[in-house]
């Protein structure tokens, strides 16, 4: 019987790349038994589609075989359907269709409205921070996760969407009717001074504009506010584009000096990337702050910047993503992002962490050994390693709060009150009328506020309540409990129920104790 093979053949086109030239690849493949593969998989979808019993969606079941996958390669690796042309659009521009806020997810399940972007439809329309968000065009959101809402959310520029909310403690819903526009969110949300000399800049991602508004906040800082030094902050900065991350070096770094390099299986992956213009700022001092967050075009920058000593690093160790996507085209306006090469920064060093093509009995990727790492070095002698993200120059760890600012920070409550206090119409002009005169800060009347806030929003003789989770529970009150607990398993407890009893007062936790004891590490949030 003669085979068909002009099914797999095109549908080999499709998965490799919507054209005949990407067959054209310059490495030895066997193209006999890809498509021996493909005709496999072409037959075995054929005929579930024909005599599975219940009825089959062919796109739904294409998806979830095109992503079962490429889930055994990296997680970088992706496959976005037409309908999801939108998520790509954002990654490399920032932009989407939408109404311009930002939701949280309270611990009984509820949404509400974290942030308003300025002069966006939602802020036009009377959206106010710490609305909770009941209907989305009439459905409720109760039973829906955080992913569903943004998808319902987004949507084509100039459509209309309907939000149904419930303003801070109150339970009347009130419905907005408000049409999506394009929205984008700037790379740099902050620039100013944080002293006399200091200037500081945040950078939450790495899009089309990011060298830009970077090029911008610090002509502001150093023109305008007199910074004499920088900090640039790259802390949760997951990363974005290769070509903005050298545009960025370049802005600290003279014309001349190459900033990465790539190497790929094919020969077009081989590069090799430099800065091309006029440093703006060649000999500013510069620190970079980073955290585990910190991926990718931030590590290239970071990577870069230390590499030449042209940096002083803060943090913790970065998530350590060397490497690089591209997104291809499919056929029906399909996508496909793949991992394309890995990346190498000034001195030479990948700092790609896990390794994807050397899985272990779990199915995990691995981490290369201490032993078999490579060192590095930076252009003053400094040793650097691979495989470990950037390292940083001074390591600063996470600080540990406690379980009182830890269970606050955790709870929404500082939120709360923020939220409180603006619509509070005399203690919003108050705060300003302070910042005014002081400067930020907060004021004893203020802390005094917070803290009675604090004790009508939270029981402290309840671990949950009907408000908020609030984790108010020391090391020490769950040791008792477990000691509590283990008694009476073993029988001990009917007779030593009053010393349990008196322990466990002693160990109360007091809020309004824990507040004032914790008073100055709680200004400081």
């Amino acid at each position: 019987m003669k085979k068909n093979f002009r099914t797999p053949i095109l549908l080999a086109l499709i998965v490799i790349g919507g054209g005949m030239v990407s067959l054209r690849l310059p490495v030895k493949e066997d193209y006999f038994e890809m498509s021996k593969q493909l005709e496999i998989l072409n037959s075995a979808f054929r005929e579930l589609n024909i005599f599975y019993v219940d009825p089959l969606s062919p796109g739904d079941l294409m998806k979830t075989g095109i992503e079962a996958i490429l889930e055994s390669l990296d997680p970088y690796t992706r496959y976005y359907p037409e309908s999801k042309m939108e998520d790509v659009r954002f990654m490399s521009t920032g932009e989407y269709g939408g109404v311009g806020l930002s939701l949280g997810e309270r611990w009984d399940g509820t949404f509400f409205i974290t942030d308003i972007q300025e002069d966006s439809p939602a802020e036009i329309s009377g959206l106010r921070l710490g609305d909770n968000l009941v209907e989305i065009n009439g459905q409720t959101v109760s039973n829906l996760n955080m992913k569903k809402i943004g998808e319902l959310i987004k949507g084509t520029s100039g459509t209309d969407i309907e939000l149904g909310v419930s303003h801070a403690n109150t339970s009347e819903i009130v419905t907005f009717s408000i049409t999506r526009q394009k929205i984008k969110r700037p790379d740099v949300p902050y620039y100013g001074m944080i002293s006399d000399s200091t200037g500081y800049l945040i950078l939450s991602k790495f899009t089309r504009t990011a060298s830009v508004e970077v090029r911008k906040a610090l002509i502001q800082l150093t023109d305008s506010m007199g910074a004499k030094q920088i900090v640039f902050d790259l802390r949760g900065n997951g990363g974005g584009l290769l070509r903005e991350a050298v545009n960025i070096v370049n802005l600290f770094v003279p014309k001349g000096q190459e900033v990465v390099s790539m190497r790929g299986k094919t020969a077009d992956w081989n590069k090799n990337y430099g800065t091309t213009r006029k440093a703006l700022l060649p000999d500013i001092p510069l620190v970079i702050l980073m955290d585990d967050r910190s991926a990718s075009a931030s590590e290239i920058v970071a990577g870069t910047l230390q590499d030449l000593d042209r940096a002083v690093i803060i943090g913790q160790e970065s998530f350590g993503k060397g490497l690089v996507q591209q997104t291809k085209k499919l056929a029906y306006g399909s996508r496909i992002k793949i991992t394309v090469a890995k990346y190498y920064t000034a001195s030479g060093r990948c700092v790609q962490r896990l390794h994807y093509d050397d899985k272990n009995s779990d199915g995990n990727a691995t981490i290369q050994a201490d032993s078999t790492l490579k060192t590095f070095y930076t252009n003053n002698g400094r040793p650097v390693i691979e495989g470990r993200g950037v390292i940083p120059d001074i390591e600063i760890l996470p600080e540990d709060f406690g379980f009182v600012v830890g269970g606050i920070m955790n709870s929404e409550l500082i939120f709360d009150f923020v939220v409180h206090t603006i619509n509070n119409a005399e203690l919003n002009n108050e705060l300003a009328e302070e910042i005014d005169a002081k400067g930020f800060g907060i004021s004893d009347k203020q802390w005094n506020e917070f803290v009675e806030f604090a004790l009508q929003e939270l029981d402290s003789e309840l671990l949950l309540n009907s408000k908020r989770k609030f984790p108010y529970e020391s090391n020490t009150t769950t040791l008792v409990s477990t000691l509590e607990k283990t008694m009476a398993d073993d029988g001990f407890l009917a007779e030593n129920a009053d010393l349990v009893s008196k322990l466990k007062s002693l160990v109360k936790p007091n809020l309004e104790e824990d507040l004032s004891r914790n008073e100055e590490t709680l200004r400081d949030l």
